[in-house]
């Protein structure tokens, strides 16, 4: 049993080591960019933001300003691409966000007013959820977004921690961006959500359990705990940050 007990604190172990990850490429269209090419460069490696109060929800650990970051010119309606530099590997959802700069998006902290328009979330089937567990996600700049500069965040809050037993959490990137060639008004982009302030402790998201642990007899009568097991009866799910809006 001491055996067992070891093997499962040792994959715990390498779970929580191997299952960081960052997004650290961007591509318009066919054109991938270099690494942190228009992405602003975190300074915690691959780890993650887990503090619901922190400003470093916004653009990540070092993310707060992009004077270093160059910007990449975008028209509504092109796609574009994040890459990691491993693929996901906590479930939990992907989440895209936009908020503009007052002016040059390289001096903008992301303090101002965000709006979520996509969530890559799970399928379900049985009971079980799928979630999309990728290397890259893939969407587009929104077709009424106005002309300006803005930043652009993808995140993944790993739920395999829920709240209140763990604590979820959140990889975090931000690229910025230049909308050229829009027709839409600037009214046509009226954000709502402030970060931090836009997931709570009490969003069924983020204490959403998507794994339990339960007991199989192995070889001598001896019970191996078992980690990673989907609860069953998990057929919906809400990523926090509100519902996405359509621009």
């Amino acid at each position: 049993m001491e055996f067992f007990a070891l093997i499962i604190a040792l994959a715990v172990a390498v779970n929580e080591v191997s299952g960081h990850y960052i997004f650290q490429q961007l591509s318009i269209g066919s054109t991938k960019y270099g690494v942190f090419q228009h992405i602003r460069k975190n300074t915690n490696y691959n780890s993650p933001v887990t503090d619901l109060a922190s400003n470093d929800l916004r653009c990540n650990v070092g993310g707060a300003s992009g004077a270093q970051t160059t910007v990449v010119n975008v028209k509504p309606g092109d796609s574009f691409t994040f890459t990691l530099d491993t693929a996901v590997y906590h479930q939990g959802p992907i989440s895209l966000f936009l908020s503009k700069a007052p002016s040059h998006v390289q001096d903008y902290d992301g303090s101002g007013k965000w709006a979520k328009f996509k969530d890559f979330g799970p399928t379900f089937s049985n009971g079980q959820a799928t979630w999309p567990l990728r290397q890259t996600y893939e969407h587009k700049i929104p077709t009424c977004l106005p002309n300006g500069e803005y930043l652009l965040r993808i995140h993944n809050l790993g739920i395999h921690n829920p709240w209140p037993a763990g604590v979820p959490q959140f990889y975090i990137s931000c690229a910025q961006i230049n909308v050229t060639g829009s027709s839409a008004p600037a009214s046509a982009f009226a954000p709502t959500l402030s970060i931090p302030g836009a997931f709570k402790e009490t969003d069924p998201g983020y204490t959403a359990n998507v794994s339990t642990v339960s007991g199989s007899t192995v070889g001598g009568g001896a019970t191996l705990t078992v980690i990673q097991i989907y609860q069953p009866g998990f057929t919906s799910y809400a990523a926090p940050g509100g519902k996405e809006v359509s621009l």
